[in-house]
C-alpha cells in the first residue's frame, strides 16, 4: 500500500523528571554562546552592596555588623562595600554592566570608585567617572 508518498521530519526525544520520556518535533536549538571572561570584581561589589542594603532593609538582616559577622569579614570591609550605594544611581547601573574582564587585569579598580563614592556630589561623581572611563577608553596604563 505504498501510494509513493514520504514524510520526512527531524525528531528528538528529551528525558525529563521521574525518568519520562518525551518526543519534541524539529531540531534541537542552537546553545547560547557563553561569554568570554569574568564579571568585573567591581560589579560583583557593586551588586554585593545592593544585595546587602536590601537584607537590612528587609530586617532579614539586623544591621551591617550582622552581615559582617557572618561574613568572616570586618565591619570595616563591609562598609568599604556597602558606601558604593553613595554612588550616582547612573553610575551604579554603569559599573553594573562593565564589559567582561578578559585578562588579570581589571579595568576599574575599587580603590578608583571608592574615591568617586567618598564625594557627596552626583555631580562631581559623574565628572570624575567619565574622567576615569575616558582615560581608560584612551589607553591608560598603571
Amino acid at each position: 500500500m505504498n501510494d509513493g508518498i514520504r514524510l520526512d521530519f527531524k525528531v528528538r526525544f528529551t528525558t525529563g523528571q521521574c525518568g519520562s520520556r518525551a518526543m519534541h518535533a524539529g531540531e534541537r536549538a542552537a546553545p547560547q554562546p557563553v561569554p568570554t571572561g569574568r564579571v568585573p570584581r567591581i560589579s560583583r561589589l557593586m551588586a554585593l552592596a545592593i544585595r546587602f542594603d536590601d537584607l537590612v532593609r528587609s530586617g532579614e538582616m539586623a544591621d551591617f555588623a550582622e552581615i559582617a559577622e557572618l561574613g568572616h569579614v570586618t565591619r570595616a570591609r563591609v562598609s568599604q562595600i556597602v558606601n558604593l550605594l553613595n554612588l550616582a544611581p547612573d553610575i551604579q547601573v554603569a559599573i553594573l554592566f562593565l564589559p567582561r574582564v578578559a585578562g588579570e587585569r581589571e579595568t576599574v579598580s575599587e580603590r578608583e570608585v571608592r574615591t568617586i563614592a567618598a564625594e557627596a556630589d552626583w555631580g562631581k561623581q559623574r565628572e570624575t567617572w567619565r574622567a576615569l572611563i575616558g582615560s581608560i577608553a584612551g589607553g591608560r596604563t598603571r
